[in-house]
């Protein structure tokens, strides 16, 4: 078993578009989770992220305090990432307004599984997001598809990549994120009840469903995978590839933020559709 895995490191390493350029970038990397459920895979992806900062040389401070979310703060951060948060993680409007201008200004985000459950309650984050948890079949293994394998953060996954994960479907869905892969439905087991339920909210979609995705909305860029449930995910080549290869392609999205295209007076007026 560790020389297969030794195995499937190596080749996932050096194939074409793994190999990334992270040094100088400056991530923040928040897990707080509200009240509800608290994924256990929070402690792995925290060891996950100090690790890829020690090999690609980039800056990270990992928190669970929602403090840092000022605008002094994010002036000195390139990348924003929420791993596996959950329901309401900040304490502020005046926490969610420096969020969210910190996005018009610019800025960029990576969400993790459970980030889609997070701030169930404020439209903007969930339209940001591209819509909120619904509900999810029980863990199992399943199809995910590449179906933008010449998108550079997606690149280097195959067009078929047999995941053991939760199958996330979401609701109040935002129209404006660019899907890059798709759970194929047709892969699920599901008894009798979840069928009921997988029927009631996959909502308008047939065979195929959004799992990872880019969204550019109101001035800056989300990337979002629904993938990462298990703890082990954290310590898999495949899934840190998956991760690492995102922040490559974020670092390249990387401009200097600029404060003065934040129009928002408080965290969740109507969105204006020219900041772009």
């Amino acid at each position: 078993m560790k020389t297969k895995l030794l195995v499937l490191f190596l080749l996932f390493l050096f194939s074409p578009g793994i190999a990334q350029d992270l040094s100088g970038l400056r991530v923040l990397l928040y897990t707080k989770n509200g009240k509800g459920y608290v994924h256990d895979n929070i402690p792995q992806a925290i060891r996950c992220f100090d690790s890829l900062a020690r090999k690609h040389r980039f800056q990270l401070k990992a928190t669970e305090d929602p403090g840092v979310f000022t605008a002094e703060e994010l002036t000195k951060t390139d990348l924003v990432v929420f791993a596996s948060t959950n329901n309401e993680v900040f304490e502020t409007n005046a926490q969610r307004l420096a969020f969210r201008q910190y996005i018009e200004a610019g800025g960029l985000f990576l969400g993790i599984h459970s980030v889609l459950g997070t701030e169930r309650n404020w439209t903007w984050f969930k339209q940001f997001l591209g819509g909120t948890f619904a509900w999810h079949p029980r863990f199992q293994p399943f199809e995910v598809l590449n179906i933008r394998p010449d998108h550079p953060s997606v690149k280097a996954i195959p067009v078929k990549w047999v995941r053991k994960d939760e199958c996330y479907f979401m609701k109040e869905l935002y129209p404006g994120p660019e899907v890059l892969l798709v759970a194929d439905l047709q892969s699920l087991k599901l008894d009798s009840a979840e069928t009921v339920r997988f029927e009631l909210n996959k909502g308008g979609f047939a065979r195929y469903y959004p799992s990872v995705w880019q969204h550019r909305f109101d001035g800056g860029l989300a990337w979002i995978t629904a993938l990462g449930h298990d703890k082990s995910d954290y310590s898999n080549p495949e899934f840190v590839g998956h991760l690492t290869q995102a922040m490559g392609y974020m670092k390249k999205q990387r401009r200097k933020l600029d404060f003065s295209r934040a129009y928002a007076k408080t965290h969740d007026e109507p969105l204006l559709f020219t900041n772009h």
